[in-house]
């Protein structure tokens, strides 16, 4: 090997005689081009923040110190690198056939469009019919046309939505259009809506949830009036005390399963007076089973008062019902649904003192009268549909059972002196209270068998879910942010009722008091 290359030996030469056919060598080669390593856009919630890490990696890390400042010119470079980066991978048979000369295939989603290929920028926008308005500049006739599935769309998407301050989804997509075409665009920022917490705090609603079965006090059958009541307060009102105006209070019982009503008035909202409203009911209509309160968060006026004196009066109702051998049921807070039966009941009550006093302000004997009188018309009334047909029989009424006709103006059966203890008169009142539940089951109980709204099962709140409890004495801006500890699911799966955590305190209520946001990122506040 040192010496010249004449001293060299010579190679032999090998030549195979029976080869007919030899094959050329052919070199096969390919160019790799090194292209910088774009960050996961999914990792992103800012558009301005992707587009400087990717103006970062295609400068390379090494020479920040060398690397070209961010001009408009350089910025709209990086864009629309992104913009092509979401059409290749979006659109690759409609991007490779624009840019060779071709036509679009027939199963495009780009056909309405008429799209055609922007060799200044290397993009496809939309062709369109308003090529000829000289008045609109190039990006308006012809947007760049976007996928609506790609995260960068949703990044562009979400970028505009915070610029217009969360406006409505026509806002949004007027002020993209100006730049961009994105497929379904409603549909997009509709979807990103229902994920952006911002939106949703100032536009969801409360959820609902399937409407439950009816509970038991509402099946109670062939128990006697009262057997499970609940109990409501409504006012206040006022009335005559010498000179002076005095406050009071009406307090309703009403019967869970036979729609039964009883009135009484409230002298203060303290135990001591609600004790001896329930001693006067319990000595004229029997001791309940149970008794069913929501607590007085429903109230129309002096909600306040009502609330704070319920709250104070629970523990010492609830030990002094519990002497009598009475359960005390509390409905969730906030929940007027949930004693739907009395709520209408008291509407019902508001309208009849609306039409018999007005505005006037009587003493409280005549305010007690009236609601006698409004609770014996309130027990007259039908609870089954009431037939023309003179061959149908009589509709079925509480007053059935209560006082053994039904109604109060009509004359009571008369008995002979001699036969007031004979079993004529405990066989007319047995016959009379079978009549009720007979025609109750047959007539009234079907029509309950209807869920008139509420018909569709929803997803159950979960543990740890973000939810915003509705406060209507608050702005919404002031409403409550904290997550679900607890969950109540009914005997069908449902959760209606959930404890939330504000601030180390918590808050029970019904999922229509709360409104599920999505979760923030890191970043949010």
């Amino acid at each position: 090997m040192h010496q010249t290359p004449d001293h060299w030996p010579v190679t032999p030469v090998t030549i195979d005689s029976n080869n007919t056919e030899i094959k050329k060598s052919v070199m096969c080669g390919t160019i790799v081009v090194n292209t910088p390593q774009l960050p996961d856009a999914e990792q992103y919630t800012s558009w301005k923040v992707y587009v400087a890490d990717v103006k970062e990696s295609f400068d390379g890390a090494a020479f920040l110190e060398n690397a070209q400042p961010l001009t408009a010119e350089r910025f709209e470079q990086i864009e629309n690198h992104l913009y092509q980066l979401v059409q290749i991978e979006s659109f690759p048979q409609e991007f490779t056939a624009l840019k060779s000369g071709k036509r679009l295939p027939p199963d495009s989603r780009l056909l309405q469009l008429d799209p055609i290929y922007d060799a200044e920028s290397d993009l496809i926008r939309v062709g369109g019919r308003l090529q000829r308005a000289e008045s609109l500049n190039t990006g308006v006739k012809h947007p760049i046309l976007l996928d609506p599935q790609h995260v960068i769309t949703k990044l562009i998407i979400r970028d505009q939505d915070e610029k217009l301050l969360h406006y409505g989804q026509e806002r949004i997509l007027a002020e993209i259009r100006r730049r961009f075409w994105i497929l379904r665009g409603r549909e997009a920022i509709r979807r990103h809506q229902r994920q952006c917490s911002t939106c949703q705090k100032w536009r969801s609603n409360p959820r609902t949830q399937k409407m439950s079965d009816l509970p038991p006090p509402r099946l109670r059958l062939f128990k006697p009036p009262f057997f499970s009541t609940g109990v409501d307060c409504f006012g206040p009102m006022h009335v005559k005390v010498g000179r002076r105006s005095e406050k009071r209070w009406g307090l309703i019982f009403k019967c869970m399963t036979t729609r039964a009503v009883h009135l009484d008035i409230l002298r203060s909202m303290d135990s001591d007076a609600f004790l001896m409203a329930f001693r006067r009911f319990a000595s004229l209509r029997g001791k309940p089973y149970e008794l069913i309160s929501d607590q007085g968060s429903n109230f129309r006026g002096a909600k306040t008062e009502l609330q704070e004196a319920l709250a104070s009066m629970e523990p010492d109702l609830a030990e002094q019902l519990a002497r009598h051998k009475v359960r005390f049921v509390f409905n969730p807070p906030h929940a007027p649904h949930f004693g739907g039966v009395w709520e209408r009941e008291i509407k019902s009550v508001k309208y009849g003192l609306r039409v018999a006093l007005g505005d006037q302000t009587v003493t409280e004997p005549v305010l007690r009268t009236i609601l006698a009188e409004v609770a014996g018309i309130l027990n007259s009334k039908p609870l089954a549909y009431v037939s023309s047909d003179v061959r149908d029989v009589d509709p079925v009424t509480p007053n059935i059972l209560l006082i053994g006709r039904h109604d109060a103006s009509l004359p009571q059966v008369v008995y002979p002196a001699d036969e007031l203890l004979s079993r004529r008169r405990w066989r007319h009142s047995q016959v009379l209270a079978d009549h009720f539940w007979v025609h109750f089951v047959k007539y009234y109980l079907p029509d309950m068998q209807l869920r008139t709204k509420w018909q569709k099962e929803r997803q159950n709140l979960k543990m740890n879910d973000v939810v915003m409890i509705v406060d209507p004495q608050l702005l919404r801006a002031q409403w409550p942010v904290g997550r679900v500890t607890k969950t109540y699911p009914g005997t069908d799966g449902c959760v209606r009722t959930a404890t939330v955590s504000v601030k180390d305190k918590e808050y029970t209520r019904p999922i229509t008091r709360l409104i599920p946001l999505p979760e923030c990122a890191d970043d949010d506040k």
